[in-house]
Formats: C-alpha cells, structure tokens, sequence
C-alpha cells in the first residue's frame, strides 16, 4: 500500500469514527440514551484529564502493553514451531487440529482460579492465560498457510540447491507469512481480551483493573476512557505487526 493509499485510508478511518462520535453525542443529549449508561464523546476530554490526575493514564497503559506483548510473544514462540510440527507431520495435523479448533472455541478465560491457584494474584497469571489463548490460532494458521505454499516456489528453490533452512526462511515461511501475521493479529486480540478480562476479575494490573475501579465507583465517562486506551493498545501492537510483516515481505 503506498503511502497516499495509506493517508486516505486513515483519513476515511478518522472521518467515520468522527461520523459515529457525533452521533452518539446527538443521541445521548436528545435523551435517547442515559448519559449513566453511556457517555458522551464530548465528556471524554474531561475523563482522560482524571484518570491523568489519578494516575491511572501512563501506567496502567504501559503495564498492559508490556503484558500483550509479553502473552503474544510466548504464544508466538509455542505456536509457531508446533504449527510447523504439525505442517511436516501431516498425520499429527490431521489429529490435533480438531482439539485446537474446538479448544479455540471454548471459553479459557474461566480457568483464571486455577491459574490463581498455580501463579499467584499477579503477571505471571495474566500473561500465561493471555498467552493460553492466544497460541492457538497461531498454531492453526501457521500450519494453514505452510500448507498454502505453491510446491513451485519449494521446487524452484530446491533447483538453486538451497539448504532445508534457507528453503525455510527464504521461501517457505515468507510465503506463508501472511496466514501467519494474521493468527499472530487474532492471537494478540485474544491475549488482550483475555488480559483485560483477568484484569478486571481480579482486581490487578493494568486497563482492565482501572475499568474496573471506575466502574465500581461510577466514574462512567472515565470507564469509557480506560476502553478506548485499550483500544489504543491493540491498534498500536496491529500496527507494529503490520510492519513487521512488511520488513519480512518486501512488497
């Protein structure tokens, strides 16, 4: 994507979250919503203003950051080599990727007590349930879009005689890679989910603690503000796996 393609696709981004913005706005004030239950746009200056006053903005912010990155980076390094485990033994693919699809449905999250139990109130059971979640879409995409290489670029390197590692790293896991960027992008959002909502429940960490602290004290304009510095958090770890995927595939 060239950079002009980029700036109007950020721009038509911004326009739309204005667009919607404006429209919560005009329907909290007509009285359609509570202003209890949702807050209007326009009280969010004022909220960012108290949780920086509070200490709950810089902080906590970085704390889930280093926590994401932390669960997708252990989930990266598990699921990738088991991912590629199972691409090279068809056999062990065709066992196993039924368990993970059907583990990647079920809700992990609700073994948080005896993550509590093993780790502690604290990072280590974030991150590890963050990273539990997170590792299997890895897995399954890593094996899906190893298995999605054309056998032409396999044998058009193998007549250059190269070795099985630079097989690998120069034609193999680049063609695969964005099957792969996109189960590291579903693993980071699952990781933050999770995170967040290990956060909340137990009272510890990061955003997901400041939400809920603002919400038990009915601060609800700070509350929304806590969400969308969440959502700052997965947009800037996409966009650095963006970029990353552009470094390794030279478009």
């Amino acid at each position: 994507m060239t950079a002009e393609r980029h700036g109007r696709a950020v721009a038509a981004g911004l326009v739309g979250l204005a667009a919607v913005a404006a429209l919560l706005e005009f329907v909290i004030r007509a009285g359609l919503v509570s202003p209890l239950i949702v807050a209007p746009p326009s009280s969010l200056p004022q909220a960012f203003a108290l949780l920086a006053r509070e200490g709950y903005l810089v902080a906590p912010f970085l704390i889930t950051m280093a926590q994401a990155f932390a669960a997708t980076a252990l989930a990266a390094a598990v699921g990738v080599p088991l991912g590629f485990i199972l691409w090279r033994r068809p056999l062990l693919g065709r066992a196993y990727e039924p368990w993970l699809g059907a583990a990647f449905a079920a809700p992990l999250i609700l073994l948080y007590p005896l993550f509590l139990v093993i780790f502690g109130r604290g990072y280590a059971t974030t991150v590890v349930v963050g990273a539990l979640a997170a590792f299997i879409p890895i897995v399954l995409q890593t094996r899906a879009g190893l298995l999605g290489v054309p056998p032409v670029l396999i044998n058009v390197g193998r007549s250059f005689h190269l070795s099985e590692p630079r097989l690998l790293w120069k034609i193999i896991f680049p063609a695969a890679a964005p099957a792969i960027f996109t189960g590291l992008r579903l693993a980071l959002i699952y990781a933050l989910v999770n995170i967040i909502g290990i956060e909340f429940l137990i009272d510890f960490g990061g955003l997901g603690r400041v939400v809920s602290q603002m919400y038990f004290q009915y601060q609800i304009p700070a509350m929304y503000a806590a969400i969308v510095l969440i959502v700052i958090v997965s947009l800037v770890f996409l966009s650095l796996l963006q970029r990353l995927e552009t470094w390794w595939r030279p478009r």
